[in-house]
C-alpha cells in the first residue's frame, strides 16, 4: 500500500496536522515503522478523500463578488478544522483536569500524633478501679443519666474546618 507522510495526508484530506498527531496519539491512527501513515489506515479513519483538488469552481475574473465568496468559503473551512481542534484539546484537557482532581483529592490515611491525644485523668482511673458509691458531684463536665454519670470531655479550643477550594484557586491562592 502506498504510504503518506502527515503533511501529504493533511493536505489530501484538507485537515490539520495537530489532528493527525492527536489521532495518532489517541491510538486511533498508527503509523508505520517508518513514521508514515498507510492510505489504508487513513481511509480507515477518515474516509474516501475528496477528489475536488483538480477539480475548481469557475470563477469569473471580472466579478469581484465571486472572489470575495471564494475566499469567504476557504475561510470558513480553515475555522471549521480550528473548531474541531480546539474542541479535541478541550476534551483531552477536561480529562486532565478529572485525572488531576482525583489525585488531589485521594484520602489520606489519619494519623494521630502524641500532641492529639488526651493525657489520662488520675481521677478517672481511680473511679475505674474503684466503684464510687457516694453521689458524684456536678462540675459541669457530667452528666446524670439516671444512676450511671458519664464523663463528657469538652475540647478547649476547636478550629473550624477550611472552606473547600477549587482546583485552581489552590494554585492562585495558595494560602487563603
Amino acid at each position: 500500500m502506498k504510504s503518506l507522510s502527515v503533511l501529504e495526508l493533511s493536505k489530501l484530506y484538507n485537515i490539520n496536522r495537530q489532528t493527525i498527531y492527536n489521532h495518532i496519539n489517541k491510538g486511533i491512527l498508527s503509523k508505520n515503522s517508518n513514521n508514515k501513515i498507510d492510505f489504508a489506515e487513513a481511509i480507515r479513519v477518515f474516509g474516501e478523500p475528496t477528489k475536488k483538488e483538480g477539480v475548481k469552481e469557475p470563477v469569473k475574473i471580472d466579478s469581484p463578488n465571486s472572489a470575495e465568496i471564494l475566499l469567504l468559503r476557504q475561510q470558513i473551512d480553515m475555522l471549521k478544522n480550528q473548531v474541531s481542534d480546539a474542541k479535541e484539546r478541550e476534551v483531552f484537557y477536561q480529562e486532565q483536569i478529572e485525572v488531576m482532581q482525583r489525585l488531589l483529592e485521594a484520602p489520606k490515611s489519619n494519623m494521630t500524633t502524641f500532641t492529639d491525644q488526651e493525657p489520662v485523668q488520675p481521677n478517672m482511673a481511680k473511679t475505674d478501679i474503684e466503684p464510687d458509691t457516694t453521689e458524684p458531684k456536678y462540675d459541669g463536665l457530667t452528666t446524670q443519666v439516671e444512676t450511671e454519670s458519664k464523663r463528657i470531655p469538652v475540647p478547649e479550643h476547636v478550629e473550624p474546618e477550611a472552606p473547600k477550594r477549587g482546583f485552581l484557586s489552590r494554585f492562585f491562592l495558595p494560602n487563603g
